[in-house]
């Protein structure tokens, strides 16, 4: 980009001084007229600006995975991540994110009507949907830590749970058991392999693909995101085969386990795991470039110095070299990855903590939104779940546009916090409009006030997530407790509290659950405007 860049702007420097000087060059009988911009030029900028807005994009869909970057490798480190680097393995963890995201979302539009044919409450929905996200927050800690040994194994034992969770998902019905059912989508949340997926990423792909193989992660999310109710849509039908029911509910997931029998076949059969001592190589911190930095300052350093010193000029040496042997130490000491939760807490600065809280925000209103749509949808407006697939599948769709848009747009506009502002302000917006006070509640209503939250809610994940992945610690960029990981355990905490709030709210009766549902994503969502307002000057 910097050479495209310098060719535009030397040919154009040289064609403005010829345009100055034309009457040096040709007879005053000959005037060519030169165009303002010539057409070359003209083709070149826009190739640039192409060039630039793709290259933004890119990196802001890259950085939204927070796979934090490092520092440039070295020859002989680039050669190993292009020997660890496998294309299928990676497409491989690209299919495990979007199929697990389809795993979450393809039960919430039959989720209450399940719960209600089991006999029990349909605002059980929210413990239905939210065990998953439950035993996700404990998958994420061990998944993360046997990353740092192996690629292969926790992706078959992913795809193992996660068929195992559905298989007993789907025969809940046959048992009239909502043990089952509960169990079912346990064994899901504790076959998330998103971890995985990430430190793959960071791994085992050479840096020049990264920021692609990163994009490609949150694209293939979002898709999951919007196939999942996509897919509950086509499950319109019910019949029996060998005394097991086929119909709406049950049918996500026979589907699901199909799938993940399918990906445990492929995994097992083509995938490759990166030799183990490389995995080790990877892991271990860079000291000896921070210590070979350090020798070459000190050398030239002595190459300035006279050979003979005062004993006061030797004292001062001497606490100098003390100095940089202790600057060393913690050159090191920086470099290695943290050992544990609260070594990473202590990491985190107060802008950090906030965008954590933010994160934890939108997941929170996002979930509620989601979750309970089925139960507010059939209560307010009588929709089939047909029509409660389509509306949640026309939401997952705005993801990837609305990343477009802000990527490639409004990020060379406004600063990321600016927009970061705005986002929770809208957010804010959103769910106030949300609220069914006074006047009837009707179907415009709820889909723009869904739309707002929604759509406001993927621009502030963006740019947090974008903000995130430069301020937050090196040291979280590697190890078991790594960025990802805080920022998965933040999002999975909200989704649990989200669904545990709207299973508790059913206590309170159908007419007061939207608005009880709401509240405290109200009032989060104001805490973080004023915490952002108060770290404003310390997010860049």
């Amino acid at each position: 980009m910097q050479g495209v860049s310098a060719v535009v702007g030397t040919i154009s420097r040289n064609l403005a001084d010829l345009q100055d000087n034309k009457g040096n060059y040709t007879s005053i009988y000959d005037h060519p007229d030169l165009p303002l911009q010539d057409p070359i030029i003209g083709s070149i900028n826009q190739a640039v600006d192409r060039l630039t807005n793709s290259t933004d994009f890119l990196h802001y869909l890259g950085k939204h995975a927070l796979i934090l970057p490092e520092e440039l490798p070295t020859p002989s480190e680039d050669h190993a991540a292009n020997e660890r680097y496998h294309l299928m393995s990676l497409l491989l963890n690209l299919a495990n994110a979007f199929l697990y995201m389809v795993n979450t979302y393809i039960i919430v539009p039959t989720a209450d009507d399940y719960s209600m044919s089991l006999g029990a409450a349909a605002t059980l929905c929210g413990a239905v949907i939210g065990s998953m996200a439950v035993a996700q927050v404990f998958s994420s800690v061990y998944f993360s830590a046997w990353s740092n040994k192996s690629y292969m194994k926790p992706l078959l034992f992913s795809s193992i749970v996660l068929l195992v969770g559905n298989t007993l998902y789907a025969l809940a019905y046959d048992f009239n058991s909502i043990y089952f059912l509960l169990a079912g989508r346990l064994f899901c949340g504790l076959g998330s392999a998103r971890a995985v997926n990430r430190r793959y990423i960071t791994d085992c792909v050479p840096l020049h693909l990264r920021m692609k193989a990163s994009a490609g992660f949150v694209s293939a999310s979002a898709l999951g995101m919007a196939c999942g109710p996509a897919v509950a849509c086509l499950l319109q039908t019910n019949f029996k085969f060998l005394n097991i029911t086929f119909n709406q509910d049950t049918l996500p997931g026979w589907i699901m386990a199909l799938a993940w029998f399918i990906y445990l076949l492929c995994v097992w059969t083509t995938f490759r795991e990166p030799p183990m001592e490389e995995i080790e190589d990877v892991l271990l911190p860079k000291s000896n470039s921070v210590s070979g930095k350090i020798e070459n300052g000190l050398m030239q350093k002595g190459i300035t110095q006279p050979l003979l010193l005062s004993e006061e000029e030797t004292k001062q040496d001497e606490d100098e070299d003390q100095d940089c042997d202790n600057s060393e130490e913690s050159a090191e000491e920086i470099q290695k990855p943290v050992t544990s939760i609260v070594s990473a807490y202590k990491l985190l600065t107060p802008s950090v903590k906030v965008q954590l809280l933010i994160y934890f925000m939108l997941k929170y209103a996002m979930e509620i939104l989601l979750a309970e749509s089925s139960v507010v949808t059939t209560y307010y407006f009588i929709w089939s779940t047909s029509n409660v697939a389509v509306f949640l599948a026309c939401l997952g769709l705005t993801v990837l546009p609305v990343n477009i848009l802000v990527g490639s747009y409004l990020s060379n506009i406004f600063e990321e916090r600016q927009v970061l502002l705005a986002s929770e302000i809208l957010v804010c917006l959103g769910i106030v409009l949300s609220f069914h006070v006074v006047i009837p509640y009707s179907v415009p209503q709820y889909v723009c006030s869904a739309l707002i939250t929604f759509v406001a809610a993927e621009v502030l994940e963006g740019v947090n997530l974008n903000l995130l992945s430069r301020v937050m610690s090196s040291r979280l960029s590697k190890g078991t407790y790594n960025g990802g990981l805080l920022s998965t355990e933040a999002g999975t905490l909200a989704r649990v509290f989200a669904d545990s709030t709207i299973t508790l709210a059913g206590y309170w009766g159908m007419s007061r659950l939207l608005n009880v549902t709401l509240l405290p994503s109200l009032f989060i969502c104001i805490f973080s405007i004023i915490a952002t307002c108060f770290t404003y000057n310390s997010m860049y």
